[in-house]
């Protein structure tokens, strides 16, 4: 045996992935897996409580026209400034640091239709001023991009 196999060989016996497909069960009481479910009180991602900040967010379309706007208020309470899902936006603009370009957005496919549409943040965010501005190809890659920040 080489090294490298005698070396893969022992990061599987190591982790018990060697020999799983005729491992038979071990005797004893059987292990069940249940997923963690935060409680509304446990912190489970970033946590905005102490970050407070307010933001008023755009979408125009073509010709630079604002088409709609809110204004975000974090911590999000039930209506602040019209966002439909503010506590998701917060919990993302938290995440990104207030840095609009490293929003985590929700990556999924779009058509290459050519339709632009430009995002606008203005505001605060801890204290420091936030002027940012993109254009997108077209919602849905703004979409893709931003997540539920831009999502209203």
């Amino acid at each position: 045996m080489n090294k490298i196999s005698a070396a893969v060989a022992a990061v599987l016996l190591g982790t018990g992935l060697a020999g799983t497909a005729h491992a038979t069960p071990a005797p004893g009481p059987a292990l069940s897996v249940t997923p963690a479910i935060a409680s509304p009180g446990t912190p489970s991602g970033p946590s905005f409580a102490a970050e407070e900040f307010e933001l008023t967010l755009s979408v125009g379309g073509t010709g630079g026209v604002r088409s709609r706007a809110v204004v975000l208020a974090c911590p999000a309470a039930d209506d602040d400034g019209g966002h439909p899902d503010p506590l998701a936006a917060c919990a993302d603009v938290v995440e990104a640091r207030g840095d609009f370009d490293a929003l985590p957005g929700d990556p999924h496919l779009c058509t290459k239709e050519f339709d632009p549409v430009t995002a606008e943040a203005a505001g605060t965010y801890q204290g420091r001023p936030v002027s940012w501005r993109k254009t997108y190809p077209n919602a849905c890659v703004m979409d893709a991009a931003t997540g539920p920040v831009f999502r209203f």
